[in-house]
């Protein structure tokens, strides 16, 4: 046979079927490789001081823990609560975080939140949000805790 004639070879089937899997496995390979990410698992508690957390509007659900279930690095997660006086006088309401697990999580991680110092009036609830922000280099991190702590302060 010259070069350039027409060739009518046939490839058995059998042949056939073992080079295409091999050839969509390395396809599935190579995509796998384009891609990185890492999870990050979270379970947090509430704990409170002169005020109620709630879950739900009308203020009849407590809520004790934010369960996030996975995040990824880049990420944000919200979380809207409920506070409520339960006094008889006006409160100012603050936030901080502790009990860090591991202890280098705050590293990676920032809860803020939109009621700073806002003044709840006696026998009053507000809508909060909690937004916590995953650093994009928190790929060290795979789990993690911590306690957040809401004040109204008199």
């Amino acid at each position: 046979m010259m070069l350039g004639e027409n060739m009518n070879l046939k490839i058995p089937k059998i042949v056939i079927l073992p080079i295409t899997l091999a050839a969509l496995l390395l396809t599935v390979a190579t995509l796998g490789a384009l891609s990185d990410s890492q999870n990050l698992n979270y379970n947090g508690t509430i704990a409170t001081v002169n005020v109620d957390i709630y879950s739900d509007e009308d203020c009849t659900q407590p809520c004790t823990t934010v369960n996030v279930g996975t995040l990824n690095p880049g990420s944000t997660f919200t979380q809207t609560i409920y506070i409520k006086n339960e006094g008889t006088i006006p409160v100012t309401l603050s936030m901080n975080t502790n009990n860090w697990n591991p202890t280098f999580a705050d590293d990676y991680l920032t809860l803020s939140w939109n009621r700073e110092n806002h003044i709840l009036e006696a026998e009053t609830s507000c809508e909060a949000t909690l937004t916590l922000t995953v650093a994009t280099n928190a790929d060290t991190l795979t789990s993690f805790s911590f306690t957040v702590t809401i004040t109204g302060t008199q």
